[in-house]
């Protein structure tokens, strides 16, 4: 597994992305008192669920660094060409 350039920051982008994604669909809300961790992984699990990201092997399935790249790269392609974190 590669990781991408700004990684750390993709992530951020594709939690607060995620949140708002999945207070629009009526799933629920992150709070801010949630544990990064509890985040990733509730955003990869919803991402999955909705077919809008490909599952981790069985054996990566509670990997959080992998969680993370998948996140880093969902939003990396969701984001205009000419983004500042995509530089």
């Amino acid at each position: 597994m590669k990781k991408l350039k700004n990684e750390a920051e993709l992530v951020k982008e594709a939690l607060r992305v995620g949140a708002v994604y999945a207070k629009k669909r009526g799933v629920g809300e992150i709070e801010t008192t949630d544990s990064a961790k509890d985040k990733i992984e509730f955003i990869y699990k919803l991402l999955v669920h909705d077919k809008l990201i490909q599952p981790l092997a069985k054996e990566q399935s509670g990997d959080q660094p992998a969680m993370k790249h998948k996140l880093a790269l969902w939003i990396s392609r969701q984001l205009p060409e000419d983004h500042p974190l995509l530089k």
